[in-house]
Formats: structure tokens, sequence, C-alpha cells
């Protein structure tokens, strides 16, 4: 069989990439009044700051909430590690602040005992969860599902679509942000087309591959974390997320013939930079795998729909990029599904 083709036996983990966009329009709808309420109370509350606190996955969707929210609304935004309160027994000063967490089971001991905190302090607690009669959604104020359910693929794909979608939802609405909310309207539309994008070129280098850089910077940077920690677990290739800007520093020494970087990218104020990188990259003869608008001199192009967003833009990638790693698992002899040592949730103290 020829692992480069779809066949009919497609894995759970392929059958659920797809379903993201249909998951997302309906996320979309059933949200839109609450997103609609708490935008216009927080635009009145006026947050100090914001505190998100996820674990994988979520935490990449946190990630795209953190740029998101310093560069449309100029909200600090920081990411507090669980175990300051679980572990370490810290008292975390929250009043005043927005706390979001992202969560698929909503089970996770570490992330319960922080939301927890967080809402005795006096914080507004948001929680972006698949699973909306979980402990998490029992202990914040305000529940936003992400409708994702049921997710039985050990790798979280759909799950973690709707959950970039859902942080965006609330975003537009929060900064009453009229270009958001026209790239939020059409997102399930641009899904469905980039889960057809032919994103096989990519599947020989990443075969073969055992260690790459993934890099992004901006929004880009959650996709290029989440690209990163699929690779790890479905291919059991050893992927290294860092910023566009970091990788400039130290590890740019590591990047050689046969130290590959693949990277993403959206059209906008950060794009300049990351063709410098490639640039540099490629006069080192180092691979590069180039996701998002084509800068000449990668050696393998995955191009995004250059009408979209430029804050959906990496959702996008990200939906048209499921596909390719779950082929390049198999092309390795894994089962995406079922990846070793690794099981669906993951309880953390």
């Amino acid at each position: 069989m020829d692992l480069a083709r779809p066949d009919s036996r497609e894995s759970l983990m392929l059958r659920e990439a797809k379903e993201a966009p249909a998951s997302v329009a309906k996320l979309i709808a059933a949200n839109v009044d609450a997103c609609r309420e708490l935008g216009a109370r927080l635009r009145k509350a006026q947050p100090a700051f914001v505190a998100s606190s996820a674990r994988g996955s979520s935490d990449n969707a946190a990630t795209f909430a953190k740029y998101l929210l310093e560069i449309r609304l100029g909200m600090v935004t920081a990411s507090v590690g669980p175990s300051v309160r679980s572990v370490y027994s810290a008292n975390l000063r929250l009043k005043g602040a927005l706390f979001l967490t992202v969560s698929q089971s909503g089970r996770s001991p570490d992330i319960l005992r922080l939301a927890e905190v967080a809402r005795a302090d006096g914080a507004i607690t948001v929680a972006f969860v698949n699973d909306a009669s979980s402990p998490l959604a029992e202990i914040c104020e305000t529940v936003l599902p992400i409708n994702a359910w049921p997710e039985r693929s050990v790798a979280a794909t759909k799950s973690v679509i709707c959950s970039l979608a859902a942080v965006l939802q609330l975003v537009a609405h929060w900064a009453d942000d009229s270009e958001l909310l026209t790239a939020l309207e059409r997102l399930p539309d641009d899904l469905e087309r980039a889960v057809a994008v032919d994103w096989n070129s990519a599947l020989g280098l990443l075969q073969q591959g055992r260690s790459l850089f993934v890099t992004g910077r901006g929004v880009g940077l959650a996709v290029a974390q989440e690209a990163a920690l699929k690779l790890k677990e479905t291919c059991g290739i050893h992927g290294e997320a860092l910023s566009a800007a970091e990788l400039m520093h130290g590890p740019m020494t590591l990047a050689g013939p046969d130290f590959p970087v693949m990277v993403f990218a959206q059209r906008d104020e950060a794009f300049p930079s990351i063709a410098d990188l490639v640039s540099t990259l490629r006069g080192r003869a180092v691979p590069v795998v180039m996701a998002g608008p084509t800068s000449a001199g990668c050696d393998i192009a995955l191009a995004s729909d250059p009408t979209l967003s430029s804050f959906t833009t990496p959702i996008a990638l990200l939906q048209s990029f499921y596909p390719l790693v779950e082929r390049v698992a198999r092309a390795r002899g894994r089962d995406p599904d079922a990846p070793p040592h690794l099981k669906k949730v993951t309880e953390t103290l």
C-alpha cells in the first residue's frame, strides 16, 4: 500500500481532523450569545491583565490567545504554571484579572486547583472546555464549550482547531472588532478548503527525519508548537518548537543539511523577519519546509489561501497539517491513533 495516498482505512485521527470545520461552525453558532455578553462585560470591567493555564495541545491554544490578546487588545497575558498551586501551594494574586483555561477533559487536578484559587481571589474565570459537565466547567464562572466531543484519537486534532476558533470568537467580541468577526464568520468554509489542500510534497522529508525545528512568530508560534507536539507523539520525530526570533540565536547552530526547519507563517508585520530567516537557513543548505505565504528559496512550499486574515491563517495551516502528519506517522510504521506510552486523558498534579 502506498502510504502517501488516501485509502479506505481512515484513522480516527484523520477522520476527526476532517470533522473540525463542521465542529467549528457549530461552536460559533452555539457560543455567539455568551461571547457577546462576556465581551461587553470585559469591556466594562477592564481586567488588569490576563492569566492563562493549560497543558499540552490546550496550552498551544493558550499561546494563540496570548498573542491575539496582546496584539489586538493590548492585554498583558501570562501563562501560569499550574504546579505553582498544586505542588508549591502558592497563593496567586489574581483579583481584577481575567483567568482563562483551556482543557479537553476539564479533569486535570492541577488545572482545577488553580482555577479554584483564581475564582476565590476574585478573577473573572473562563473555561474553554470540551466536556461541559466536567469539574472545571463547574468551577469557572463562564464556560465556552469547544464542541469537539467526542474525540477518541489520543492525538487531539479537532479539539485544538475548535479551541483556537473559540479563543478567536471571544477576542473578536471583546474587542468588538469587525475584521476579526468577519474572519470568524468565514472560518468554517476556510477550514473546509484547508482540509483539501495537498501537502504531500513534505511527506518524504518528514518521513526520513529524526529531528527538526518548527518555528513561527506571533499568532503563528502556537501552530508551530502544536505541529512539533504532533510530530513527537504521532511520528516519533523530535520536533522542537521555537520562535523564529529565538531560533536566530543559539539554536541556529544545530540547523544543517540533516537538521531541517519547518516554518509556519502568516502575512503580517512579522513576515519580513520570517523571510530573512528562510534566506539565512538556505544559505547554510538547511532544508526548509515553508507553510504559509511562499518564500523564494525554500525547499518545499506549502501554500496558504492568500485571502485569509493573518489571524485565521495559522488555524487553516494547522487544519492542512493534521492530514500530513497522520500520513507521516503511517509512513514511519506507527499507528497515529495509539502513540506508545500515551493515553487520551492525562491528569497531572
